[in-house]
């Protein structure tokens, strides 16, 4: 069994509201430190933080405020000067805008290890097991963390990073010769190495891993289901940010309940994205999180993450972690094609092309052809199924569903795994309108 003493975990409910409390004045009194933090903090009475309408007159944080201030203002104004040193760098998560580079503290870098490595013991992995590394390795944290976190559970990780890193050829190699039980990386990637597989002949659903832990993407119920069909496996869901680190994970206890959230390590609440008032338990809103004990450099307080969550209620539990709160990931701002006036939401593309059994993989992509704009799908079919039938149910979906014609082609297996390849995450939709222009 995996040492749960380690993962320093409350013992009692009880237990948890008094490190929140006095972490929540340590992280205010660490953010009046910062000049920019400062101007912006009304007087807050120190012993009245655990009192919501108190909480909330702190300002809300966003990346577009940090966005705007020039790397020297950044560093100096928002970020601490006085700590332990700079241990490394980590890159911001987002895929649009001006990426932020936030300085990681070694005192941060001690709590975040911890945060990493509670997900391990939270999908349910015992002492000696093995892992495949298979998430980026570098200034996005996930895959270098994750690594360094799995010595504290004693879980052995071999670090192969991306396709990037790591040729997807010899993961799959590795794999098969090192016999890990558990598989990490983002699902994309995952579903890249069974599509890759299947190519090969290799059997990816008999080899040894019988879990997944994924991250850095969100999971939908579709990808979920092809995701375990394909490796034959348990699929386990992590969630966090760079501002923070990671947040939570599914309980093995409870899976696809949502993630049990170390409230302990990050203060949370779920506001109206309009009025910031919190909502009630049980609606959608928007996660506000506050570092509690990775803010020795970068002052986070009441952060606006951009995601839209549900805090669901918890159901009665025996494993230790059945102390912290269930949070549902309800939607992240997705990305979309318009074309022809019609919005096509990639995440909802996704649901419906993954939830075609004989589809293996796709690639979608908008283009203009005789100054008309155009959709086009790549697919790769599983094995045994009929290309053209495939092309055609799924040209009939999207027609039904978006109410726009697409060109659906059929690609020989392989094909878009060599696409991939390159990439840290698998671009699967492409604009090229935009390089057109």
């Amino acid at each position: 069994m995996i040492d749960l003493e380690h993962l320093h975990i409350p013992r009692s409910r009880g237990a948890l509201e008094l490190l929140q409390s006095d972490r929540k004045r340590a992280a205010l009194a660490s953010a009046a430190r910062s000049p920019f933090m400062r101007a912006r903090l009304p007087h807050m009475p120190l012993d009245r933080l655990d009192d919501p309408q108190v909480w909330s007159r702190i300002p809300i944080l966003d990346k577009e405020q940090l966005r705007a201030m020039a790397d020297e203002d950044f560093y100096t104004r928002f970020c601490h000067q006085d700590h332990d040193g700079i241990a490394e760098y980590w890159r911001s998560g987002g895929s649009t805008g001006r990426p932020l580079f936030y300085p990681r503290s070694f005192a941060d870098i001690r709590a975040a290890e911890i945060s990493f490595a509670r997900a391990f013991a939270c999908a349910g992995l015992e002492r000696g097991a093995r892992a495949h590394n298979s998430f980026p390795l570098g200034i996005h944290p996930a895959g270098q963390m994750f690594a360094r976190a799995a010595a504290i559970p004693r879980i052995g990780m071999t670090w192969a990073g991306a396709g990037t890193t790591t040729p997807s050829s010899l993961q799959l190699e590795l794999i098969q010769r090192l016999q890990p039980t558990l598989w990490m990386g983002m699902p994309s990637y995952g579903l890249h190495l069974a599509n890759l597989a299947a190519a090969q002949g290799t059997d990816l659903a008999g080899s040894s891993v019988r879990k997944l832990m994924c991250s850095a993407e969100p999971l939908s119920a579709a990808k979920r289901a092809k995701l375990a069909r394909r490796w034959s496996a348990e699929v386990f869901d992590t969630f966090g940010m760079t501002e923070a680190g990671l947040m939570g994970a599914e309980d093995a206890e409870h899976p696809q309940q949502g993630f049990r959230v170390w409230t302990d390590l990050y203060h949370i609440e779920i506001i109206d994205p309009s009025t910031h008032d919190p909502v009630p338990p049980g609606q959608p809103g928007a996660l506000v999180v506050t570092a509690l004990c990775t803010n020795h450099v970068t002052p986070f307080l009441r952060w606006h993450s951009g995601d839209i969550v549900v805090q669901e209620s918890a159901p009665e539990s025996s494993s230790p972690f059945g102390l912290f709160p269930l949070l549902r990931h309800a939607h992240r701002t997705a990305g979309f094609f318009k074309v022809r006036g019609v919005n096509i939401n990639h995440a909802e593309f996704e649901d419906l092309v993954f939830g075609m059994d004989e589809i293996a993989d796709f690639k979608c992509e908008a283009f203009t052809l005789d100054d008309v704009d155009q959709l086009r799908v790549s697919i790769e079919v599983a094995r045994g199924a009929d290309g053209d039938q495939a092309a055609r149910r799924l040209a009939a979906s999207v027609k039904n569903v978006f109410e726009i014609s697409s060109q659906v082609v059929v690609l020989a297996q392989g094909t878009l795994a060599r696409d991939f390849e390159a990439s840290i995450k698998a671009q699967r939709f492409v604009d090229g309108r935009e390089r057109a222009q």
